[in-house]
């Protein structure tokens, strides 16, 4: 084939693409290709005269009040690394939550929605919904004795970024809310007969 047919066939074909699309898309769709968006920071809907905004970036949030976007209130652990977990960066952190009835409620709530599906909600891996469909895959017995001799910074640590088949959870569940969960960790190793170590044995 010579060069001219070469040049008249990408001719041809370059020009039928807009057209093809164009016929494609009342089948298929553009998948959002084209969809009307906003622009960054353009804002969509100008706020009430007079009105405060309930959260913003450069203020902080009490516990229990976190919003996208808002930083949590209070000193956080400096970022850390799953080959940080064993380490005294990790081991030594600091209980800042009490294990009171108001930490020990949320930490269940928490418990409930994000872990109870890998660990069962008494903290027993093999009572755990997912073995239904994923019998060889059991979460780990948060509830026993094993785990209520980890430090409290070790399991808030396992939340944040996660090790062997624990993903992190750092990116969903924010600082504080672990510390509860953490303490409501505690209380189920309690209600099994373990005593727990650390600041959670208060």
């Amino acid at each position: 084939m010579g060069i001219g047919w070469v040049g008249a066939l990408l001719v041809i074909t370059s020009g039928a693409c807009t057209p093809l699309d164009d016929t494609m898309a009342y089948w298929a769709g553009r998948h959002m290709r084209i969809s009307r968006s906003f622009d960054p920071y353009e804002n969509t809907i100008a706020p009430p005269e007079n009105s405060v905004p309930f959260s913003a970036g450069n203020i902080t949030a009490g516990p229990g009040r976190l919003n996208i976007g808002q930083p949590e209130r209070g000193v956080m652990p400096a970022p850390f690394a799953q080959a940080d977990l064993l380490g005294p960066v990790v081991q030594n952190l600091p209980n800042p939550v009490p294990s009171d009835a108001a930490s020990l409620e949320r930490g269940e709530v928490l418990f409930e929605r994000i872990c109870a599906i890998c660990h069962g909600s008494a903290g027993v891996g093999a009572e755990a919904n997912m073995t239904q469909w994923i019998p060889l895959l059991v979460g780990f017995n948060l509830s026993g004795a094993s785990v209520a001799e980890f430090s409290d910074g070790y399991i808030y640590g396992i939340m944040r970024v996660g090790r062997g088949l624990m993903p992190p959870y750092g990116h969903q569940i924010s600082n504080f809310d672990r510390w509860h969960i953490v303490n409501y960790v505690r209380q189920l190793q309690r209600d099994a007969g373990n005593t727990p170590a650390g600041a959670g044995a208060e």
